[in-house]
């Protein structure tokens, strides 16, 4: 445990009096609880029921979990602070945030042994790959791409959101890749990019995309985790920003059934830590190396059972059933925007790289790096060689149930993942699914209700 010392050096470098402990599970919320300075020292970060990973993003819980999978009380575990993401909360004077990691132990009767709480966190399943990746002397780069919606209600449906009451609507209109229409949101995209300069996540530039209201925020390449990280923090700090100059930030992946989707696209590249030569993916000549494309072969070989992952909500589909750009199959292509694994075009070795274009916006990118490192991984240890065009073998599920089914059917998928993240994981979207079913308009009374702000 990280001693007191630490987090009295950590908080008084700040100058911070009040600290907000945070939490990453399934869903994009950040999780939580707020404490004064003196108490999360005391308490070495703070304490939250165990139940909070058996919650479905609508706030609810199966409970067919609770004494199988999950603990049968109310019991609390621990939340570590890792204070190497300990930052000030931007605009707020004397508060700090930090990102924690669960500590705890129950017995799951479901699984037949105990389950560490660490197994169903995803920012500790990333760690897990990384260090996976660190035993070989690899390390990796990653750059996400990530759409966002600005939107506002009116009434029972969404529309583009205006930069002041006065403003036209934009019902239909997409000016695509408008400066102009870019310029008009510039309070939001200031406040953001300053937010983000505080809490140092590496935003490089943005731009209007090819659908109504929609945008496009780039990174600069990282660190895995320290990537994951911004997007997550990203994604909050977006939603707060909107909220309080009167409109919304959506990660949602199809808000508009006749608009393209959101996409969340990760690229990654791999560096050996010793040797003369670093770039894993490129040869010498800057061509891409066979390990590239054995890594690209082990995520089309696990990309059923990922696109659970990948696309966690029903609406997710809607994004691949009403392509518009984005993928449908597993395939790959040299700088295709079309295929699911993109190899950019390179200028030098550093940036031979591959994309990830399946993740919508509304994933988890825990979650999502995590599985492209364990799958490209997968790929390179079994010298596994990649599939080409866009056959049967390479279609994507094109529903939320038939991907939770390949999640729970692939037996290497789970013993990558873990079987108690699996089994929750599947759980709770299948619960969300039902719960959704349920309702005589889905889409108007469950998908913009919940995902709209939320996902």
């Amino acid at each position: 445990m990280t001693p007191s010392n630490d987090f009295i050096a950590a908080i008084q470098s700040l100058g911070a009096q009040r600290i907000e402990c945070a939490l990453a599970d399934f869903t994009s919320l950040a999780r939580g609880k707020w404490l004064v300075a003196d108490e999360f020292i005391a308490q070495r970060g703070c304490r939250l029921p165990n139940v909070l990973f058996g919650m479905t993003v609508t706030g609810g819980w199966p409970e067919h979990l609770f004494g199988t999978l999950m603990p049968n009380g109310y019991g609390d575990m621990q939340l570590v602070p890792d204070l190497a993401t300990l930052r000030p909360r931007p605009g707020r004077t004397h508060e700090a945030m930090v990102l924690c990691e669960p500590e705890g132990r129950w017995y799951s009767s479901a699984l037949g042994r105990e389950v560490a709480a660490s197994e169903l966190s995803p920012r500790s399943l990333l760690k897990r790959v990384l260090a996976q990746y660190a035993e070989l002397g690899l390390q990796a780069t990653v750059a996400p791409e990530l759409e966002i919606f600005l939107l506002q209600r009116k009434g029972s449906t969404l529309q583009g959101a205006r930069p002041h009451p006065e403003a036209p609507s934009h019902e239909t209109t997409c000016e695509q890749y408008s400066l102009e229409r870019t310029a008009q949101f510039e309070p939001f995209f200031d406040a953001l990019f300053a937010g983000c300069e505080t809490l140092g996540i590496p935003v490089s530039g943005h731009l209007h995309e090819a659908s109504l209201s929609q945008y496009e925020v780039n990174f600069r390449p990282g660190p895995a985790l320290e990537q994951a990280d911004a997007v997550f923090r990203f994604k909050r700090l977006a939603r707060e920003i909107a909220a309080r100059q009167g409109f919304l930030a959506s990660f949602a992946a199809k808000p508009f059934a006749d608009q393209p989707g959101t996409g969340m696209h990760w690229h990654f590249s791999l560096q050996r830590t010793s040797g003369e030569w670093p770039h894993v993916f490129a040869t010498p000549d800057g061509a891409p190396s066979p390990e590239l494309m054995r890594f690209i072969a082990g995520l089309q070989a696990h990309t059923p059972a990922a696109m659970a992952l990948f696309a966690p909500y029903d609406m997710s589909f809607d994004r691949i059933a009403l392509s518009d750009s984005s993928p449908t199959h597993a395939d790959w292509g040299h700088d295709d925007r079309h295929a699911a694994f993109r190899i950019p075009a390179a200028t030098s070795p550093a940036a031979v790289r591959v994309e990830n274009r399946l993740p919508g916006g509304d994933a988890s990118p825990y979650l999502t790096v995590a599985a492209s490192l364990a799958f490209g991984l997968d790929g390179m240890q079994r010298s596994l060689e990649p599939s080409v065009g866009k056959h049967a073998a390479l279609a994507l599920p094109r529903s939320l149930p038939d991907a939770i089914a390949a999640l729970e059917n692939s037996q290497p998928t789970r013993a990558i993942l873990g079987e108690a993240m699996v089994a929750l994981f599947a759980a709770l979207k299948r619960h969300e699914h039902e719960e959704r079913q349920a309702l005589t308009d889905p889409r108007q009374d469950w998908d913009l209700t919940h995902l709209i702000e939320f996902s």
